[in-house]
């Protein structure tokens, strides 16, 4: 990513941040979406107390339809993201039934595209939420996309989590965590791309000892895995790359 592009990046999530109603979310949306050239952003949540809403660029009229039709129940997507931790390319989901194949065709009337991406995120008490973006292209492009803008994606996905939080009722602020320097450096050589065995060379350190202060840093984050405790170490500033 460009330096320019990486400035736009952060003024859109700096008005994420900055965001009081869900109005404010939606508005990074439609600026997400154009940021990212893609034809659709969407980010859906569900609270702890199971209090759903979804904010997104999808047309209201494919919305009331997937609604009113129970597409929830067969939508490979949400299954997809429900069973996984790690972000979700749509086309390497189940599509074969009958139902999901028609599904998928109405959805591209409705003027989805072929592609998406969505990256599944959870929360404490059983908040759960999804973001994804869609778009129209062939396999390649998309493949080039989902491996240039990975990394984006997750902070994104992360921070509209955190923004999402924010609006819980009598939610109390988390108390923001304390990594030893040595977990610092750990997220953020992974962060930036390294493999596990390059970041323990790196640090000096054995891959066993550098597993222990990867497991600490998840713990202390509150995060379900390594790629959910560097996401997290970004979007609260905590590492930079």
């Amino acid at each position: 990513m460009t330096v320019a592009a990486q400035a736009r990046l952060d003024a859109i999530l700096e008005r994420l941040e900055e965001a009081t109603d869900r109005d404010g979310l939606q508005q990074v949306t439609e600026e997400l979406r154009d940021f990212l050239d893609v034809r659709h952003v969407v980010y859906h949540w569900v609270s702890a107390a199971g209090e759903q809403y979804g904010v997104g660029t999808y047309a209201s009229e494919w919305v009331e339809r997937y609604v009113a039709e129970g597409y929830l129940r067969i939508d490979p997507v949400v299954q997809g993201c429900y069973q996984r931790f790690h972000p979700v390319d749509w086309k390497r989901l189940d599509w074969s039934g009958k139902a999901t194949r028609n599904f998928r065709n109405e959805a591209i009337e409705y003027g989805l595209g072929n592609q998406g991406y969505s990256v599944p995120v959870r929360g404490p008490g059983g908040q759960f939420a999804m973001f994804t973006v869609n778009d129209h292209c062939d396999d390649d492009a998309w493949a080039q996309f989902a491996e240039d803008n990975r990394r984006s994606l997750i902070l994104i996905a992360h921070s509209f989590n955190e923004k999402a939080l924010d609006f819980e009722p009598d939610r109390q602020p988390d108390a923001a965590p304390n990594l030893s320097p040595r977990e610092l450096d750990a997220l953020t050589l992974i962060a930036v791309g390294h493999s596990r065995a390059q970041v323990a060379e790196t640090l000096t350190i054995s891959e066993h000892t550098l597993r222990a202060y990867i497991e600490s840093a998840r713990f202390k984050l509150g995060a379900v895995n390594t790629v959910h405790a560097v996401a997290r170490a970004l979007s609260r500033g905590l590492i930079v790359i």
